[in-house]
């Protein structure tokens, strides 16, 4: 019987991992995609007359991609369901005239996951271990709402006991197993839509890892929110962001609220089913620039949510690598193909670095820790190699101390350990 499964339920990516004693593993998925140890956090929904009139395909992960990228118009594709969490904006969404909540999606996302796990699945499971922001994303998150909401979905996999771990403690704890002496460590968690930091005094006493809880901080500002500043800038100008439309006999801006959708691409299939969407074919009308409009309604109804992502990733990936990168998206025209400076992208994400620096600000002054007094810091997650994020530690740090890896499967296997502990309440949220 396994004792613990640590579920990293990401904003970008999720991970599973089960331990025994000091051992884990990350659980495999096979779906139609292929196999991997990492799945997108996504969904899509797709009608299949082979189930019966009212039955859904649904899949999962990388299969979900592909579902949407094969079927366009005819799958519904949701992404980053974690954002909704804490959001009591969010009341569900419609799927085929049926409203799916929070914990109805978070549900079937684990059920596929359970399925493409087949017998790596442990038949029985003591407790689950989630991981958890120090703060979640979105406008004035409720972390209540969303323990609430986690709660009602794991009840129905019957889990006799689930814990909640912040989730850079979790990556403090996996890299913790490689320290050779005891040591005051910083993790800096960079995920999809959150950055969190965790400060531990890691001692070992009696041959057994202790930890000492000295502080967490966090905020809600990460990769998707670097993600939507290009997008903000490159493309949303080209699809009517500052033109203007007639009102009797004035002259008005197209709303902005238009574009906070589109720029964060995993909201635009919600968008694309909602009034907003229908106001906005109806404003080409009048605007002034009818063809910047009727580019945004096709990108919208041709489903390049995800196409436009990538694109969006693939140039801030490669921006992490050199001072300039080229920004390749079809569907905009002449639009599409632009070079784009590493010096414009740090401008557009100015703000944004310093809300993360000012969270690591907060919790060393509220800890009363200055740099010299940290042996260890380490960064996780994707975002931490954009150049902008890692001079925030190399100007405050000693390259020594910073060590970096394990950036999708050190929170997983950390909430494994974590639950294979007879302490587990120190370390759990509560």
């Amino acid at each position: 019987m396994a004792q613990a499964l640590g579920f990293d339920f990401g904003t970008t990516n999720t991970v599973l991992a089960t331990a025994d004693g000091q051992t884990t593993h990350s659980m495999a998925f096979t779906s139609a995609a292929g196999s991997d140890d990492s799945m997108r956090t996504a969904l899509s929904f797709m009608k299949d007359r082979q189930l019966g009139a009212s039955a859904l395909k649904v899949e999962a992960g990388h299969a979900a991609i592909r579902q949407f990228i094969d079927n366009p118009g005819d799958c519904r594709f949701l992404q980053s369901i974690k954002t909704f969490a804490a959001s009591a904006l969010f009341q569900g969404t419609l799927i085929y005239a049926k409203r799916h909540s929070f914990e109805d999606l978070m549900e079937v996302f684990i059920r596929r996951l359970r399925n493409y796990a087949g017998d790596s699945w442990p038949s029985e499971v003591k407790r689950i271990v989630t991981g958890r922001p120090v703060h979640f994303a979105g406008a004035n998150p409720d972390p209540a709402l969303a323990t609430e909401r986690y709660n009602e979905a794991l009840s129905r996999f019957g889990f006799p006991e689930v814990h909640y771990v912040y989730e850079p403690v979790a990556a403090a704890f996996y890299f913790a197993q490689n320290l050779k002496s005891d040591a005051t460590v910083l993790v800096a968690d960079f995920g999809g839509g959150t950055t969190d930091y965790s400060l531990i005094r890691f001692e070992t006493v009696a041959g057994k890892l202790t930890a000492t809880p000295i502080g967490h901080s966090g905020v809600g500002i990460a990769g998707d929110h670097f993600d939507y500043r290009m997008i903000d800038n490159i493309v949303a100008p080209q699809i009517g962001k500052g033109s203007h439309f007639k009102s009797f006999d004035k002259i008005l801006e197209v709303p902005t609220n238009y574009y906070s959708s589109f720029g964060r691409w995993n909201q635009l299939s919600i968008f694309k089913t909602s009034r907003e969407f229908e106001d906005l074919k109806k404003l080409v009308r009048t605007a002034l620039e009818p063809e910047k409009l009727e580019t945004f309604i096709d990108l919208v109804d041709h489903d390049e949510g995800y196409p436009l992502y990538q694109a969006v990733s693939a140039t801030k990936m490669a921006l992490s690598a050199a001072d300039e990168a080229a920004f390749d998206f079809a569907p905009l025209g002449r639009g599409g193909h632009r070079t784009i400076r590493r010096a414009d992208f740090e401008s557009w994400i100015a703000d944004d670095l310093a809300r993360i620096e000012g969270a690591l600000d907060d919790v060393l002054e509220k800890t009363n820790t200055t740099s010299d007094m940290i042996d260890k810091v380490f960064l996780t997650g994707g975002t931490s190699f954009v150049p902008a994020v890692r001079r925030i530690f190399t100007e405050r740090f000693d390259k020594g101390r910073i060590e970096t890896g394990g950036e999708l499967l050190s929170i997983a296997h950390g909430l494994a350990l974590i639950g294979e502990r007879d302490d587990i309440m120190q370390w759990t949220v509560q």
